[in-house]
């Protein structure tokens, strides 16, 4: 199972990325200039308060070696393919979305092996300097980039078979989200039985806590309401089956996939009930006094 594992894994990880790259265009890049300020504060939410956070839980509920690792290494992924669904039902501004997970994708490149080495510190009595080595960098670009970049390349040269192949595309990539944590769960399910308790608590608090933060940070800011529930979605929805590949894929360690995995089911819930409540706060602010 476990070669198997290792190699279906980036292989699906591949596919949901470069569904990701159909529906980007060099235009969503350049959107971080109409939306500065909530692009801003979005992405320092995402980068620096929302691992802050974590670290905080981890140390609160007392996980320690990979699964703590693990947790932090979810915390510090891009927005989740997700996002933007959970986005549009809240009434959110879906294109800010689809710009903050384009520049956090290329951001995740240089960011994700900086916390490697940092959960390495704190965690694991590990050489710190493991996520700095050149070959961490090479892993995780071919990982994130690589697979967006040809998505983007695809639906730039052939712009008619991207529209029609995009929503199977999608469909097909939630069902390879599914079976990413179903497996990373099964792979290690001693690990899962063991902290069970404590990853739930922190998994459903880190979301919970990041669309809390990406909305009212934004609102103290003056961002639009429409742009601060992008924001609450992107910082709140992580990418697990990333998480879950650069633990497996290029860390080697699945003990470390196994936050990923419980947060990939467990984020739903709050996530739901925050696209509930801001749509409903929507429908009301549109309807006149």
């Amino acid at each position: 199972m476990g070669s198997l594992f290792a190699v279906f894994l980036p292989l699906a990880l591949a596919l949901v990325m470069f569904g990701l790259g159909l529906t980007l265009t060099s235009a969503d890049f350049a959107r971080v200039l109409r939306y500065p300020k909530a692009a801003a504060v979005a992405l320092v939410c995402q980068m620096v308060v929302l691992p802050a956070v974590c670290v905080g839980l981890i140390y609160l509920f007392g996980l320690d070696g990979a699964v703590a690792a693990g947790m932090l290494l979810l915390a510090a992924s891009p927005g989740g393919p997700s996002a933007n669904l959970f986005s549009h039902i809240a009434g959110g501004n879906v294109a800010l979305n689809i710009t903050l997970t384009a520049v956090n994708s290329v951001l995740a490149v240089f960011t994700l092996p900086l916390v490697v080495g940092l959960s390495y510190a704190l965690f694991l009595d590990g050489d710190a300097g493991i996520g700095l080595r050149p070959d961490k960098f090479a892993q995780v670009f071919a990982i994130v980039l690589i697979p967006v970049a040809l998505g983007m390349w695809v639906h730039h040269r052939f712009p008619e078979w991207s529209r029609r192949r995009r929503g199977r595309v999608k469909v097909l990539s939630v069902v390879v989200l599914v079976l990413v944590v179903l497996a990373a769960v099964a792979r290690d399910f001693d690990t899962l039985t063991d902290n069970v308790g404590a990853l739930a608590a922190v998994c459903l608090l880190l979301a919970s806590i990041g669309i809390l933060v990406g909305y009212y940070a934004s609102r103290l800011f003056g961002v639009d309401s429409d742009q601060a529930v992008a924001a609450a979605m992107e910082i709140g929805i992580h990418n697990g089956a990333l998480a879950i590949a650069v633990a497996t894929s290029v860390l080697h360690d699945s003990a470390m996939a196994v936050p990923a995995a419980v947060y990939g089911v467990l984020m739903n819930l709050p996530a739901g009930v925050a696209a509930a409540l801001f749509a409903r706060r929507t429908r009301r602010a549109a309807v006149p006094a």
